[in-house]
């Protein structure tokens, strides 16, 4: 690896420089950002200067494969599965805030960190696997592009894949994708909210939601959609993506008291980030519990889910769903390439950089298996259920090595999980296992 790290190729916010561990008193003078100029200051503007790689990541959730597993979740079981979104948001705070600090301390993204730190027939199989479900949201990611596209002008599905497969490469490879991103989480966003505010619109049994929004519950033939629902929420390749664009945010690493207030705003940004997150992939599993479960409306394409926009835009509900959708699964393919870049990169120990051929390779070889495999997919919305359910299958694999990482004095020094935090995070990852072990048991 080379003397310096330049971390160059994200579509959040700025280029920056990547530092590596044992690099902090090197510094690079990158054209429009100089950290030594950023002088943090108390006060509640402060805080804004750090919004932003919380909700890229936040997009990741609010993305085809999220749609999908709450129609299913709602459509199928009502409210009985609201818990799982509070559990895997619960999760993910806890999760995403300490792979953050990860990124901060040590200007390593989590595929870095692993090649560093780990014995390599142990990092690149971790790895590997982080590239496979890496591969498995990309997959719901262009099929969620796809099936808006026929949605919106009645193209075929698989030529639909195509078009978002190059579309999205072009704009990764430009880097065009940074003159739309705020625009794409801006409409996404809008859809977002627009299904919450929906909820006073339509009858919803709010203390059978409360219950079950705090209540475990495995009804029969619930398994596959709890897991799709952990899946879509807690997805690895965003452990690896946070843990990547914090470092956006890296101003003055050799000043201990702003890598302070760092971990602090940034905490603010993930809390804030996955709370809008929380409520708006709840808000959808209520709306599908009161349109389809209610009825009796049997669930089998993600396309009814424009029904649940009908009370607020009427006819013309089909038409914007679609757009969000397409919206939605463009952009949530490009943060998935932008991890699976990442992830790829890093098993050379290098940082993600669209310019370099370990990231670019990456990218390609997440987003061309992706589409490949759509080819053989002949039920979309069931493709769309069992890749969130491979992301849950991989996600301990992730956690385990997230947690040893950040308790590791040696790569976190005296920011190291505490006990209790230690304690708490190989709980959820016992939790995942023990989910996986359920599904696997209920699929015999």
């Amino acid at each position: 690896m080379s003397a310096t790290n330049v971390f160059l190729g994200t579509s959040t916010l700025t280029d920056v420089t990547c530092f590596n561990a044992k690099q902090k008193n090197t510094m690079i003078k990158i054209p429009g950002f100089d950290r030594k100029k950023h002088n943090p200051r108390l006060g509640a503007i402060e805080i804004f200067k750090y919004i932003g790689p919380g909700l890229l990541v936040t997009v990741g959730f609010i993305d085809p494969g999220n749609w999908a597993s709450n129609l299913a979740a709602g459509g199928d079981f009502g409210y009985t599965l609201l818990w799982m979104v509070t559990l895997s948001t619960i999760m993910l705070i806890l999760l995403q805030h300490n792979v953050a600090h990860l990124g901060i301390v040590t200007g390593q993204c989590l595929s870095e960190a692993a090649t560093t730190h780990l014995k390599p027939v142990y990092s690149r199989s971790i790895l590997f696997s982080a590239m496979l479900a890496s591969i498995s949201t990309s997959l719901a990611e262009i099929l969620g592009g796809a099936i808006a596209l026929q949605m919106l002008f009645d193209v075929p599905l698989r030529i639909g894949a195509l078009l978002v497969f190059a579309f999205v490469i072009i704009m990764l490879f430009s880097k065009s994708y940074r003159v739309l991103e705020k625009w794409i989480i801006a409409f996404v966003s809008v859809i977002g909210l627009s299904f919450i505010y929906e909820l006073s619109l339509v009858d919803i049994e709010w203390g059978q939601a409360v219950e079950s929004w705090l209540r475990p519950s495995f009804p029969e033939g619930s398994m596959l959609v709890i897991m799709s629902v952990l899946g879509a929420v807690v997805m690895p390749h965003n452990l690896f993506l946070h843990s990547e664009i914090i470092q956006s945010r890296q101003w003055n690493v050799q000043d201990e008291k702003v890598i302070k207030r760092q971990l602090k705003y940034e905490f603010f940004d993930t809390l804030f980030s996955m709370l809008v997150g929380w409520a708006i992939n709840s808000a959808m599993i209520l709306l599908a519990a009161s349109t389809f479960f209610k009825t009796g409306a049997k669930v089998t394409e993600l396309e009814q889910a424009n029904k649940l926009l009908e009370p607020l835009l009427g006819n013309n509900a089909a038409i914007v769903f679609a757009v969000a959708l397409l919206f939605s699964g463009i952009s949530s393919t490009i943060t998935s390439g932008m991890a699976a870049g990442s992830i790829f990169a890093g098993i050379y120990n290098e940082p993600y950089d669209i310019k370099d051929n370990h990231s670019r390779l990456g990218v390609v070889l997440s987003l061309l298996i992706a589409l490949i495999l759509i080819f053989f997919i002949s039920n979309p919305f069931h493709g769309l259920l069992i890749s969130q359910m491979i992301l849950s299958i991989q996600l301990p694999v992730t956690v385990f090595v997230q947690v040893y990482l950040t308790s590791s004095e040696k790569v976190m020094g005296k920011y190291k999980n505490s006990l209790p935090s230690k304690i708490l995070l190989y709980v959820l990852g016992g939790i995942v296992t023990v989910l996986n072990i359920m599904l696997f048991v209920s699929a015999f």
